[in-house]
């Protein structure tokens, strides 16, 4: 079990832990699509500036838990939530029903599976938030994509290119595209759903690095097949199956130490 524990980033010690603070609380969510329940009450706290990840076997939920975030589930009739999801500091319900799941989008910023840049330009990739937001201060404009570039490690690969397609960017470079495209709007959290399935082992490397660096500045949840990746780049992990959140803790304990059987099996192979 070793192997599995390298880490990215340095683990986080019991004091550490005892300091933090939540950025979102998951209270009594359960999510139907239409009349088929496919989250069961679940309980979880979301802690700022740390990376939370979702582990599981194929469809038990972690997408769509992860969705359930930044309201994606809305954009699709008779989907429906029970429970709620309280955003800090503001003391938000994201799921209560005056709240527009458009702001909901632009504090909390999704990175899908594979890497889905618009047919324009890396430049208008990267500023589409701010156009929906209504921004159109050139100025602004070109200062935010910069910066959201350069946070996503590719300003030096793409600043004499901004104004060719991002189809030409490779697929590693279009991933971290679509990682500037979500820190444009400055997000207070990033979802990730398997960022780097797509990806070769190279690609992979550099995002895991990136999420270690934007750890620094936003909250980060991640759902990944890959219990390795999970080990090297979260703080916190949460085994989900069949809908049920099973356990949820600090990353090292989780893999060394798991406090369910149903974890041990996971974590060990015997099952899923």
């Amino acid at each position: 079990m070793t192997a599995i524990l390298e880490r990215v980033g340095p683990a986080i010690g019991i004091e550490a832990q005892n300091q933090l603070t939540l950025k979102a609380e998951v209270r009594g969510l359960s999510f139907h699509y239409g009349a088929v329940r496919a989250l069961k009450d679940i309980n979880m706290a979301l802690h700022e500036k740390q990376v939370t990840a979702l582990i599981g076997p194929s469809g038990c939920g972690k997408s769509t838990f992860l969705r359930c975030f930044n309201r994606m589930h809305d954009l699709y009739p008779g989907n429906h939530y029970d429970g709620e999801i309280i955003f800090h500091p503001d003391g938000l319900n994201l799921l209560g029903k005056g709240v527009d799941p458009i702001e909901v989008r632009m504090r909390i910023s999704m990175v899908f599976q594979k890497p889905n840049p618009f047919p324009k330009s890396i430049f208008e990739n990267v500023a589409y938030g701010l156009r929906v937001r209504g921004e159109r201060n050139k100025r602004n404009v070109e200062e935010k994509v910069e910066q959201a570039l350069r946070s996503a490690a590719l300003w030096d690969e793409a600043k004499d290119r901004l104004h060719q397609l991002a189809f030409n960017l490779s697929g590693g470079q279009q991933q971290r595209m679509c990682i500037a495209r979500a820190l444009a709007t400055d997000p207070e959290i990033l979802l990730f759903d398997e960022p780097t399935s797509a990806l070769d082992p190279i690609a992979t490397a550099s995002i895991e690095e990136l999420i270690h660096e934007l750890k620094e500045k936003l909250t980060i949840l991640i759902v990944t097949h890959n219990m390795q990746q999970a080990a090297r780049v979260s703080d916190y992990t949460a085994y989900m199956y069949l809908g049920e959140l099973m356990e949820f803790g600090v990353t090292d304990e989780l893999f060394i130490k798991p406090k369910r059987k149903e974890t041990e099996d996971y974590i060990t192979g015997r099952f899923g």
